[in-house]
């Protein structure tokens, strides 16, 4: 039995693709068995046990960026969480740690070194955050989502995608989709933001909802917890709060507007959906770079946020949603950069990582 510790968390971006790793490792190892080593706070605390999988916990352990009181008290709390992780390796019998960055892999990272067990990295943003730049440094098996991210070692094995994303035949799913949503047979605009929403994006479609349906369209909106969002009550314009089944909402997508996390790029890209990102604007730009790819590919057009007005979207959006030519064309070079398969090309990383002796 090979006993796997998955380390990551803090946001969807790090503990979904480990769920979808997680997944394809049992999958391919029935004797599998999964530890995922997140903190108390973060998303992995709901996500992990709901996915039936064990979840143990350390102190969350935010990198100090400037000399303060709590930035001088680091390097002993980091020693205690290399410590405790270190026990677990030892008394569980850890064969490799496997790490998606996040507060969590820094000290599963050192502990795995010492403990002279393998180390695999993913990376799903074109820029690599701190605790994953350390973890190259003790490994060559870095798997990341973009080519061209600089981090060591970097192999290009896309982002694991959770199975029901990975494995979806849009056609096939067209008439069910359809019907869940309440949707007739014109094309359909999908328009997210993320769970938290964004409010640029929100706010234009929601001014511009009228013309989107005139152009002959329904409009899927998932506006997030919005408080400032008003409903304009408009026949073939659907805003949900949250979607709790986004396969059926990108099966029935011809065009989407998003923000430009990995996964949504990787998601897109992978199913072959012509999109406009509207990178989030704030942070350092890795949205922007996670875009990029499929952007120079012509399979999506880019935004910037202060950009993405109702100007922008009677210009460019109204005149892309006409042309289907452009977005057929569009799907295809999105397609051709696309990965699907990245949760067993990770996996396979890992069962080579185990494979190898290590240093």
């Amino acid at each position: 039995m090979t006993t796997y510790l998955l380390a990551g968390g803090g946001t969807a971006g790090h503990v979904n693709p480990l769920l979808a790793t997680a997944d394809e490792l049992v999958r391919i190892d029935k004797d599998a068995s999964i530890i995922v080593l997140g903190t108390a706070e973060g998303l992995e605390s709901r996500l992990v046990p709901a996915a039936g999988l064990e979840l143990a916990t350390i102190a969350k352990l935010p990198f100090p960026r400037s000399l303060s009181l709590t930035s001088l008290a680091y390097p002993a709390r980091l020693a205690r969480a290399v410590s405790q992780v270190r026990r677990i390796i030892r008394e569980r019998g850890v064969d490799v740690v496997v790490g998606f960055g996040g507060y969590a892999s820094a000290p599963a990272y050192l502990a795995a070194r010492f403990e002279k067990i393998p180390i695999v990295v993913h990376e799903a943003n074109a820029i690599p955050g701190i605790a994953n730049k350390l973890g190259a440094l003790f490994t060559r098996h870095v798997g990341v989502t973009f080519a061209g991210t600089p981090i060591s070692h970097a192999q290009v094995v896309g982002m694991p995608l959770r199975r029901e994303i990975a494995t979806l035949d849009r056609t096939a799913r067209q008439k069910e989709a359809r019907t869940y949503f309440g949707l007739d047979a014109r094309p359909v605009l999908l328009v997210t933001g993320g769970s938290t929403g964004a409010a640029r994006i929100n706010a234009t479609i929601r001014d511009t909802a009228d013309k989107l349906v005139a152009a002959g369209w329904q409009v899927i909106h998932t506006v997030g917890e919005s408080r400032d969002f008003v409903d304009p009550k408009i026949s073939g314009y659907h805003p949900l709060t949250y979607c709790d089944r986004m396969d059926l909402a990108l099966a029935v997508a011809d065009l989407v507007i998003a923000r430009a996390g990995s996964a949504t790029v990787s998601e897109l890209a992978g199913l072959g959906i012509p999109a406009i990102f509207v990178p989030y604007p704030v942070g350092n730009g890795e949205q922007v770079k996670n875009a990029a790819d499929v952007v120079e590919a012509g399979g999506a057009i880019i935004c910037r946020d202060a950009d993405f007005t109702p100007e922008f979207v009677s210009s460019t959006v109204l005149e892309l949603m006409s042309n289907d030519a452009s977005r057929k064309s569009m799907a295809t070079a999105s397609l051709s950069v696309g990965i699907r398969d990245g949760s067993a090309r990770l996996a396979a990383l890992v069962r080579t990582a185990l494979d190898e002796p290590t240093a």
